[in-house]
C-alpha cells in the first residue's frame, strides 16, 4: 500500500526532511562567518546568530517529520533538486538582508542565488565597508554551490544512498552521461568532495604566499575553485598586478573546469583516464586557440605594452571565461569585437561536464560536431551505419537526441528570457547578453552594468527573471523546466 502511495503522490513528508537536514547544514556554515566576525570585532555577529537560528529552527522542525515511507523516486529527486536550491537561496539571503548592506529581498535573493549558482554576477554597488564576515558568506554559498548542494547531501547524509540516490544524482550533476567511481553513490559524492576540499585547500595555501592577507586568500580560494568569481574588493584580483597570483589562479581555474572524475582517477593512479579523454583533449585546444586569438587581437589593437600583455593576460582570460569564472582584465572592455565573439562563444560551450564551470559544456558540442559530420557522411553514403564516438565509446542514440534537445532549449531561453528583457525595458543588446551570461553562469554584463560591473540598475523583475535563468542554467534546464510540465504533475 506505501509502494502505492509513493507511486501515486509525492512524498511530500520525505522531502521537507531532507530539505531540513539540508537547512541545518547551511546553519553550520553559517558559524564560519560568526567566528570571523568575532575576530574581525564585527557587529555583524549578533545578525549572523540570529540568521543561524532562524535557519537550524526551520531545519529542525522539518526534520522531525515523520514519513509514511522513506522510498524517493524521479520525481521527488526532480522536486527535491529544484526545491532546495530555492530554500536555502532564501535562508541564505536573510545575512545580507539583515547585515548593513540596504539589500531589498529581490537583490539579497539575486544575489545569493547568483552565489549558489557559481555566476558571481553581483548586485552591491561597493564592497568597501561591507563586513568581512558577509563577504566571506558570499564567497561560501559559491563554494557550496561550485560541486553541488544535492551532491554535498549525499555525501554527508548516507541514508540517501539507499533512498533514490542516484535519481538525485544525475538530477544535478551536470553532463549527459553520469558515472559512478564507487558501487555506493554517496561514496561516489564523498570522493568528489574529497578533491574539491583538497584542490580548494592547495589553492588557499598557495595565495598564502603571495602578498594576500591570510582572509583574502581564503575567499579567493573558494570563489576561484567554485569558479564563481565573486572579487573581495572594488579592486579585481587582476588589478592586484602579480603575476604569481594570476598564474596560480589561472591553473586552478582550469582545474575546476575539468571533470572531477578524472581528476580522482588521475589522483588515484589512473593516468589513462586523463590521456586518452576526448573531452579533456578538446578542453585543452579550445583554450589554446582562444588564447592565439586574444593575443593576436591585442596586438592588433595597439595594446600590448608588456610581455604579461600577450602572454598571461590572454591566457587568462580565456581560462577564465572558459571555465565561467568572470573574472576580466581591466581593459578587456578595449580589447575590440573580435575579443567579444571569442567571449560570446566561450560563454556558450563553457568546460567540461562534472565541473564546476557553467555554460553548455564542451561534451555536448563534441556529440553536435560529431553528429553533424556523420550526417554529411551519410548524404553521401546513405546505407552506412554512423555512430557518433567518445573516448573510443559509441554514445547511445537517446544521448544523442538529449544533447540536440538540450542545445536547442538553451538557446530558447536565450531567446525567450531576452525578449522579456526587451519588453521589461532594457536595451536590446544588454537583454540577450545578460540572459547568456546567466544561463552560462558567467555573471559578465555589458553596457548597462560594465563588462564586470554590477546590476544594481537591472529592475526588480528583470533581477528575478535572471535569478530563475541561473537557476535553469545550473542544474541543466530539464530539472527545472520538467517542473513546468503538466504531465510531471499527473498521477
Amino acid at each position: 500500500m506505501a509502494f502505492k502511495q509513493h507511486k501515486g503522490y509525492l512524498n511530500v513528508k520525505m522531502l521537507l526532511r531532507v530539505i531540513g537536514w539540508l537547512l541545518m547544514i547551511e546553519a553550520a556554515f553559517m558559524a564560519i562567518p560568526c567566528i570571523v566576525g568575532l575576530f574581525y570585532n564585527e557587529h555583524s555577529i549578533m545578525q549572523f546568530l540570529l540568521c543561524m537560528g532562524i535557519t537550524a529552527g526551520c531545519g529542525m522542525g522539518m526534520v522531525s517529520l515523520k514519513p509514511n515511507s522513506r522510498e524517493m523516486g524521479k520525481r521527488e529527486a526532480v522536486v527535491l533538486t529544484g526545491l532546495t536550491w530555492i530554500i536555502l537561496s532564501l535562508f541564505g539571503m536573510l545575512p545580507f538582508i539583515t547585515c548593513s548592506t540596504n539589500l531589498s529581498v529581490t537583490d539579497a535573493f539575486f544575489e545569493t542565488m547568483s552565489g549558489f549558482t557559481t555566476t558571481g554576477a553581483t548586485v552591491l554597488n561597493s564592497l568597501e565597508g561591507v563586513p568581512h564576515s558577509l563577504l566571506l558568506w558570499r564567497c561560501i554559498v559559491q563554494w557550496i554551490g561550485g560541486l553541488g548542494i544535492i551532491l554535498f547531501t549525499l555525501a554527508v547524509v548516507p541514508m540517501l544512498n539507499y533512498q533514490g540516490g542516484m535519481q538525485l544524482f544525475n538530477a544535478e550533476v551536470t553532463g549527459i552521461t553520469h558515472d559512478k567511481l564507487r558501487p555506493r553513490i554517496s561514496f561516489t559524492a564523498q570522493s568528489l568532495w574529497i578533491v574539491y576540499i583538497c584542490l580548494t585547500s592547495i589553492l588557499i595555501i598557495l595565495l598564502g604566499f603571495s602578498d594576500m592577507s591570510v582572509f583574502d586568500a581564503f575567499c579567493y580560494g573558494l570563489s576561484t575553485m567554485s569558479t564563481g568569481g565573486f572579487s573581495n574588493s572594488d579592486m579585481s584580483v587582476t588589478e592586484m598586478g602579480s603575476t604569481y597570483i594570476k598564474t596560480v589562479l589561472m591553473f586552478f581555474m582550469f582545474l575546476g573546469g575539468v571533470n572531477f572524475a578524472i581528476i580522482y582517477k588521475v589522483v588515484c593512479g589512473n593516468f589513462k583516464s586523463a590521456f586518452k579523454n576526448d573531452v579533456l583533449r578538446w578542453y585543452l585546444a579550445i583554450i589554446f586557440i582562444c588564447y592565439v586569438v586574444l593575443t593576436i587581437n591585442v596586438v592588433a589593437q595597439g595594446l600590448a605594452h608588456n610581455i604579461d600583455d600577450v602572454t598571461i593576460d590572454p591566457l587568462f582570460q580565456a581560462v577564465s571565461i572558459l571555465t565561467s569564472t568572470g573574472l576580466t582584465e581591466p581593459d578587456f572592455a578595449d580589447w575590440g569585437p573580435l575579443a567579444v565573439i571569442v567571449l560570446i562563444i566561450m560563454m556558450v560551450m563553457g568546460a567540461c561536464a562534472g565541473s564546476t564551470s557553467g555554460g553548455a559544456k564542451i561534451d555536448r558540442f563534441i556529440v553536435l560536431f560529431k553528429f553533424i559530420k556523420n550526417e554529411f557522411f551519410k548524404m553521401m553514403h546513405p546505407s552506412a551505419v554512423t555512430t557518433v564516438c567518445i573516448n573510443g565509446k559509441g554514445t547511445p542514440s537517446s544521448v544523442v537526441q538529449k544533447t540536440l534537445a538540450f542545445l536547442f532549449v538553451y538557446i530558447m531561453v536565450i531567446l525567450v528570457g531576452g525578449t522579456i528583457l526587451v519588453i521589461m525595458g532594457l536595451p536590446l543588446k544588454d537583454s540577450f547578453f545578460v540572459c547568456l551570461s546567466a544561463i552560462s553562469n558567467t555573471g559578465l554584463g555589458t553596457d548597462i552594468t560594465g563588462i564586470g560591473g554590477n546590476f544594481a540598475l537591472i529592475p526588480n523583475g528583470a533581477k528575478w527573471l535572471l535569478s530563475f535563468i541561473m537557476l535553469v542554467g545550473r542544474l541543466e534546464l530539464f530539472t527545472i523546466l520538467l517542473l513546468f510540465a503538466p504531465s510531471f504533475w499527473r498521477k
